[in-house]
């Protein structure tokens, strides 16, 4: 079977804008796409929901959710080997969609990261009380918004002097979550099978079968709710130019990334409801992690899991300010944001004015919503989805598009250049739809209020979309020679045009 012709563009070369070349590698690369999804926090907020929308098949969504994540992580694969920049969505969809597309899937990335970083903060900040007893003080508003604060800034400072310290930290971080991760699988699923755990549930394979799930609604929601949780593996392809062979070791990192996602996800789901069966879980679905671990491991041990949704959201608070100061950075280098943005430190070699506008804006805007009304900001990361469905599809959509040359060669290039990015597109394009059809409602709604007539999550998301046009049409105002650059495809040679192939063993 022929191989997949890889177009090199030439002009994302690795560390041409600065940044320290060669720096990670795969394994850094999969610590940091792992540690981005924050799968302790996101199983703990999550698992709940879905077993309310689909019962014991729960395991089963996990991995349907699964697929257009891997579908995209394939876009990502194929379209950073072309063009290894770490503007990842922004270069790669304007390339393949124009300037104008591409523009917004970066907006895209940035509001998605922002938005985030409030709700991981809320939860470093609560949890650190809790971890440590003081119950009382983890609901006071005042002290958890001062947590939060101070975890964003500490974590803004490790990623502004040097992405190595960047790295290092999420070795610390990730495996404290993940070792308390699989000692609460481990134990729950010993006491099933060999002890008698009132409530609990014989595991079975079944629980791995979609086609059990006869409730077309239920099916729809759970895999609304489970798709989100993958989010955040990227962030190893924005570190692409600081990382060794940036033309695959990302793209790699960010496939097994999602393997090792999915097989966490459909383990601890299936450990959580054998032990305390489905109703326990919908009924304490705010924080299931927490509250089964004074069932699983009792005390003091049930403190483990409370350091593993704190340490996934410090982990993840870390890796959202990342691919954001890369994202902006990439824009400023090809005139697309104010040039102010693309500057690099010139001892840690970061985008240092990128990092710092990323973890300031954040503090503003964490702070400024709990100001206002907490249920506000809830409803701002309700929208999340919205931002995340964006530009996620957008790359799916990108690969077919600048590989539509290339795409009928071979039926490799047919399957995974072409097909699985579709539908992984398609897939998170209905996924917009439906979030936006299900945000609508003002009932569904932490507040409950309505928003012009429409849910406040809706009216947030599609607000900052528009925004998101409002300042690109500043921007071409002011820098309008981006916004004339011309589409790529990649040519009957394997090039994008004007580019000069590349024969290097393994490109193609």
């Amino acid at each position: 079977m022929a191989e997949v012709t890889i177009a090199r563009t030439g002009e994302g070369e690795a560390g041409g804008k600065g940044l320290r070349a060669d720096t990670l590698g795969m394994l850094s690369g999969i610590v940091i796409g792992v540690a981005s999804t924050a799968p302790g926090y996101s199983l703990a907020a999550s698992l709940g929901l879905v077993v309310a929308a689909v019962g014991l098949q729960a395991p089963a969504i996990m991995f349907l959710a699964f697929l257009p994540m891997l579908f995209i992580a394939a876009a990502y694969y194929y379209l950073n080997r072309a063009d290894p920049d770490c503007g990842t969505t922004f270069s790669w969809v304007t390339r393949a969609m124009g300037p104008q597309a591409g523009w917004m899937g970066g907006w895209g990335i940035i509001v998605a990261d922002i938005i985030v970083m409030a709700n991981l903060a809320q939860i470093a900040g609560k949890y650190t009380f809790l971890l440590f007893g003081a119950d009382g003080v983890a609901e006071s508003k005042l002290w958890v918004t001062a947590a939060g604060v101070v975890f964003i800034a500490v974590l803004t400072w490790v990623c502004y002097v040097g992405i190595e310290a960047s790295a290092r930290t999420q070795y610390y971080l990730l495996g404290a979550e993940i070792v308390t991760l699989v000692i609460f699988a481990v134990v729950a699923l010993g006491r099933v099978w060999f002890g008698n755990v009132e409530g609990s549930v014989t595991p079975s394979l079944g629980w791995l079968n979609p086609f059990a799930i006869n409730d077309l609604s239920g099916l729809t929601a759970g895999i609304l709710v489970a798709v989100f949780i993958y989010w955040g593996w990227d962030s190893t392809v924005t570190v692409n130019e600081e990382t060794a062979d940036s033309s695959r070791t990302p793209g790699v990192a960010a496939i097994i990334s999602t393997l090792i996602l999915v097989g966490i996800y459909v383990v601890v789901s299936v450990a959580a409801q054998a032990f305390a069966g489905p109703d326990f879980l919908v009924e304490n679905s705010d924080d299931v992690l927490s509250v089964l671990g004074t069932e699983v491991l009792g005390s003091p041990w049930d403190r483990l899991l409370i350091i593993a949704v704190l340490t996934s959201a410090a982990a993840s608070t870390q890796t959202t300010i990342l691919p954001t100061a890369r994202t902006s950075l990439s824009m400023a280098a090809k005139g697309a944001a104010p040039k102010m943005f693309g500057t690099i430190h010139p001892r840690y070699l970061t985008p240092s004015t990128s990092t710092i506008w990323m973890g300031a804006l954040s503090i503003l805007w964490y702070v400024g919503l709990t100001i206002v009304s907490e249920d506000i900001l809830f409803d701002s990361i309700a929208a999340l989805g919205l931002m995340i469905a964006f530009y996620y599809g957008l790359t799916g959509f990108a690969c077919p598009i600048y590989y539509r040359r290339e795409l009928f060669k071979s039926a490799k290039s047919a399957l995974m250049v072409g097909l699985a990015p579709l539908l992984g597109g398609l897939i998170l394009a209905w996924v917009f739809v439906k979030s936006c059809i299900d945000l609508a409602n003002p009932e569904n709604s932490e507040s409950g209020n309505s928003w012009l007539g429409l849910g406040p999550p809706l009216v947030i998301g599609v607000g900052f979309l528009l925004f998101g046009v409002v300042l690109m049409l500043l921007q071409w105002r002011a820098s309008p020679a981006f916004f004339r650059r011309r589409l790529e495809v990649v040519g009957p040679d394997g090039t994008a045009p004007g580019r000069p192939a590349d024969d290097e063993p393994g490109r193609r």
